[in-house]
């Protein structure tokens, strides 16, 4: 299920050109095309959710699923030897700019605490 007017959606059907990581028949794996890091890469689901608020008891394993990709990816890139963060960013407050489910894989560089 996907919404055509979602940029990621774009993505995921390959109407957008992106730098693929990953990809299996539920998740979508790539690189930001604005990285807030050497290594920013985003993991999605590619089913339409809107956010982390707009799941339910079915998206359980899908969540653990991009959890544990993410974990995959940053160890398939390095990251795993100094460190990496992931994000998800929640509604507008929150600093979501595409609403579609996405958490963020950044690494290569310090991270600072608070982050925003």
């Amino acid at each position: 299920m996907t919404d055509p007017n979602c940029i990621f959606c774009k993505i995921i059907n390959k109407e957008i050109p992106a730098r693929i990581e990953f990809e299996d028949e539920n998740l979508l794996a790539f690189h930001d095309i604005a990285p807030q890091a050497p290594t920013h890469v985003l993991v999605i689901p590619k089913k339409h959710i809107v956010d982390l608020d707009k799941t339910g008891p079915e998206d359980k394993a899908l969540l653990g699923e991009i959890l544990h990709r993410a974990s995959e990816i940053a160890k398939s890139l390095g990251l795993n030897k100094d460190g990496f963060r992931v994000v998800n960013n929640m509604g507008v407050l929150g600093g979501q700019t595409v609403f579609h489910l996405h958490f963020h894989i950044l690494g290569g560089r310090q991270m600072k605490w608070p982050p925003g």
